[in-house]
């Protein structure tokens, strides 16, 4: 058997020496363990401190370098190193900073040459997940650095201080930098978890036995992607099935978190009673007792092909819509009562039956995609009612995207939007 060119080549390629790589690197560079004594300092570290091996390894790297006492001026720069360090060591992360730390001039007892460093704090992680070393690499910015304050014109009095004075903003711009960096981390986190929990919330199993039926799910575009709309559809006895919809007061996770309850107590509820109406005063009994769920608002509607029926409650939810073959949009609003929980005292919910034909299509949908900021509500439903007319022949998947296309909102807008259509 013939080896692969490749593999050829890795066989016969001795292991890279890491120590000589680390020995001829340009950069300045040391090895220090967790107790933050020196372990390795290469060639260039060494010709750029003006020390030797002897001076360095072995030593506590803050005993190596104490605080610039010979310049007050440099305002704790091994401070700043040591709080580096600190961080590397708690969280196993890289850190950066920039500092002035003077180094003695070759020759002149006494004498020291102003240095400006650039150190970046790499920690080597262990089997055991912790920090097992720290490479620091220290490159010298001393030109780059005076040069900037240089380049101002500023006379030589004001010139140590502005050079120290934009180390310390360089400083401050790293920090809300690797800040913003972890705020990105921390969000981006938090979305995945609000995705994979609204994704569970809105689980409907009977939906993929209805072809003939599309949905459409859009938080606000504030939102973390999750928003306390829903929709549902739940089969029934027989060849009936129920749809719905709902709207939680707010937005973002706790929105949805009472969301998810609201719209599993529905589901239960209809499935044990198979009426729109009976399912939504057990609702309305629930909302009562949960924080956060008072004025939700909702409407479910039961479809009934034997009949050819369709029997619907409301309770303060904008109404349902049917759309007939030739165009004509009918608002399914007979009975609306008001909102979960709004009543002084508990009263039941109301409901009505409509007839339908084959061919139409029932069209449910929260505030969303219909209320517009200083609009009347009836500007919307028209808004709506046109949309559906011009598309009614589409399949409920084109007549979704076209709808929300249509009224503005297909990226989402500044409200959540649930959108069920069926064609009945």
């Amino acid at each position: 058997m013939v080896a692969e060119p490749g593999a050829q080549r890795r066989s016969d390629t001795a292991d890279p020496d890491y120590a000589a790589w680390f020995a001829a690197m340009p950069s300045p560079c040391i090895v220090i363990a967790p107790d933050l004594m020196i372990v390795e300092a290469n060639r260039a570290y060494l010709e750029a401190t003006g020390r030797t091996r002897e001076e360095l390894i072995g030593r506590d790297l803050f005993d190596a370098f104490p605080e610039n006492a010979f310049d007050p001026s440099a305002d704790g720069g091994m401070r700043k190193v040591k709080a580096s360090v600190s961080r590397v060591l708690a969280t196993g992360k890289q850190d950066s900073l920039i500092l002035k730390y003077d180094i003695p001039v070759a020759g002149q007892p006494g004498e020291f040459e102003e240095r400006w460093w650039s150190p970046v704090f790499t920690p080597i992680i262990g089997s055991d997940g912790s920090v097992e070393w720290i490479f620091i690499r220290s490159d010298d910015v001393t030109a780059f650095v005076r040069s900037s304050a240089l380049s101002q014109q500023l006379p030589a009095g004001e010139l140590s201080g502005r050079i120290a004075l934009e180390a310390e903003l360089y400083d401050r711009a790293r920090e809300l930098h690797d800040l913003n960096e972890e705020l990105q981390q921390a969000n981006l986190r938090e979305r995945q978890v609000a995705v994979t929990l609204q994704e569970a919330m809105l689980l409907t199993p009977d939906l993929e036995k209805h072809p003939d039926v599309a949905v459409r799910y859009l938080p606000a575009i504030e939102t973390l992607n999750v928003c306390g709309d829903w929709y549902d559809l739940v089969d029934l006895s027989g060849d009936r099935f129920s749809v719905g919809v709902g709207d939680v007061v707010g937005h973002g996770l706790e929105a949805a978190a009472v969301m998810g309850m609201l719209r599993s107590v529905l589901n239960a509820a209809i499935r044990a009673l198979e009426r729109p109406a009976h399912a939504l005063e057990v609702l309305s009994l629930y909302a009562r007792s949960m924080e956060g769920a008072l004025n939700t608002t909702a409407v479910k509607a039961m479809v009934d092909p034997s009949n050819g029926l369709i029997i619907y409650s409301n309770s303060g939810h904008p109404p349902p819509a049917l759309v007939h073959p030739d165009g004509e949009c009918e608002l399914l609003d007979q009975h609306v009562d008001p909102p979960l929980g709004a009543r002084p005292q508990h009263v039941p919910c109301s409901q009505a039956g409509h007839a339908y034909t084959s061919g139409d299509t029932l069209v449910l949908y929260t505030d969303g995609l219909i209320e517009r900021r200083s609009e009347d509500i009836d500007v919307g439903l028209n808004r709506l009612c046109e949309a559906l007319s011009r598309h009614c022949t589409r399949s409920p998947r084109q007549l979704a995207d076209a709808v929300l296309d249509e009224l503005g909102v297909a990226g989402g807008g500044s409200d959540d939007i649930s959108l069920i259509i069926v064609r009945l």
